[in-house]
């Protein structure tokens, strides 16, 4: 099933140990539209600095507990390497991350986590997925490497249709064993007035950070007749919504 990123805002993160902190933020890649790390706010016990926890330490969320589970301990995390959230985070940066914690890199394979699928240590063997393979070939080709995007930051950006500008990024849907982005919320109250709608990743044809907006390969017409989203009843990973999500077109 698919989850929304507003959810995991604010739940708490347990070590072995103890409590580390809350979920400040979630980073993910714009290239694979997946996501990579939970920004934790430690609450001032770690220097009072934030830290990057890779998904690959994630053993369980219990959403009754609202509490995310991760399998290391304080001590782990607190000799972590340190991150200033209001910048960049460099490809070396994530392999220091990586390197402290004994992980394999997720940027070093074919897959969506480098050599598997799911973000875990202990993996089944990796299914081929051809259109996730051209779209690394082709970023490959022209010498793009993926970047780290903040949840916080692309909340609000305005959408920038083909013939129209209008809504903005509302959430974020993410299938919760892969952690892929399948489905973006768009807030149209704007335009139609108690409406949002649902569209994939694979619609978005360019995103400007500088000035906000996410520019997309459809029309507003398009966009109109889009599913529309309830945060109440978060769409099935099915074969009604296979037809839109992450690979498809919007469902009408």
């Amino acid at each position: 099933m698919v989850n929304s990123l507003h959810e995991l805002i604010g739940l708490s993160i347990a070590a072995t140990d103890g409590e580390l902190g809350t979920i400040d933020d979630i980073y993910f890649d714009d290239a694979q539209w997946t996501i990579r790390y939970l920004v934790v706010d430690t609450g001032g016990w770690i220097s009072g600095r934030n830290v990057l926890i890779p998904l690959h330490a994630l053993t369980g969320t219990d959403w009754p507990d609202e509490t995310v589970r991760v399998n290391l301990t304080k001590q782990q995390i607190k000799d972590s390497p340190g991150i200033d959230t209001a910048k960049p985070v460099s490809r070396q940066h994530e392999t220091d991350i990586y390197n402290h914690y004994g992980y394999p890199y997720y940027w070093a394979g074919p897959y969506m986590w480098g050599q598997t699928v799911f973000p875990s240590v202990f993996e089944e063997k990796p299914f081929e997925d051809p259109q996730r393979q051209q779209r690394r070939e082709r970023m490959e080709q022209k010498g793009v490497d993926p970047h780290l995007r903040s949840f916080n930051e692309i909340t609000g950006y305005k959408i920038q249709a083909t013939d129209d500008t209008f809504g903005h990024v509302d959430d974020l849907m993410y299938d919760n064993k892969d952690w892929s982005i399948q489905l973006i919320a768009i807030d149209i109250k704007n335009w139609l007035p108690g409406k949002a709608v649902l569209i994939s990743p694979e619609r978005i044809r360019d995103v400007s950070w500088s000035e906000k907006k996410v520019m997309v390969d459809i029309t507003r017409e398009e966009v109109e007749n889009s599913p529309e989203y309830d945060p109440a009843n978060p769409p099935p990973l099915g074969p009604t919504f296979g037809i839109y999500r992450r690979f498809g077109l919007p469902h009408s």
